[in-house]
């Protein structure tokens, strides 16, 4: 696999984590962004904020200097002070267009630089997919609350159950191509 190709295959990833989690949140009324099944657990809000300061603190100077950066308050990351929808989707929108330009300085050129987390020198692939599994973690957990929140009003985000026959027929029945697997989940919109 090409440089090129992995940069390709990676950004569309780090795409559908994110429309996964926007999905979720476009679900639920504001008040439930925020609810907290106890004091020791995380409300979406909460994954949020820490997504935004991971995000912003891996991808920022992310070919120049370490992504854990001095000014990062990791600890407050999981204070529950977001109040609005508006702040919340402010911190999500930020910490994702962080990310993606941070991809786009990413080239052929320079795909062979070592980047470092907290001194550990990694490969871009090996940073990058790093990132790629924190993130996804994270919002399987805001798809989780989103699911347990709306419950028999949940919309699925993939293929609903007992539907599981109909796609793979409707997959079967293209000739084999090239594609990336996550082209057409991204396009169709949540199930009724």
């Amino acid at each position: 696999m090409t440089s090129k190709a992995y940069l390709e295959g990676i950004q569309k990833q780090f795409k559908y984590y994110k429309s996964l989690g926007e999905k979720t949140i476009n679900q639920l009324p504001e008040e439930k962004l925020f609810w907290q099944y106890n004091d020791d657990s995380n409300s979406i809000a909460i994954i949020v904020k820490h997504l935004w300061g991971n995000m912003k603190s891996r991808w920022t100077d992310f070919l120049t200097t370490d992504g854990e950066k001095a000014w990062r308050e990791r600890d407050a990351e999981f204070d529950n002070d977001i109040k609005t929808k508006s702040e919340l989707l402010k911190k999500w929108n930020e910490g994702w267009q962080c990310l993606f330009e941070a991809l786009e300085s990413v080239s052929e050129d320079n795909f062979d630089q070592p980047i470092y987390i907290r001194n550990i020198e990694h490969s871009i692939t090996e940073a990058m997919n790093r990132q790629l599994a924190h993130y996804s973690y994270h919002v399987g957990q805001i798809v989780f609350l989103g699911k347990m929140i709306t419950n028999e009003k949940w919309q699925s985000l993939s293929i609903p159950k007992g539907q599981s026959s109909a796609y793979n027929k409707e997959r079967f029945a293209t000739p084999k191509h090239k594609a990336h697997y996550t082209d057409k989940l991204m396009d169709t919109p949540p199930e009724s």
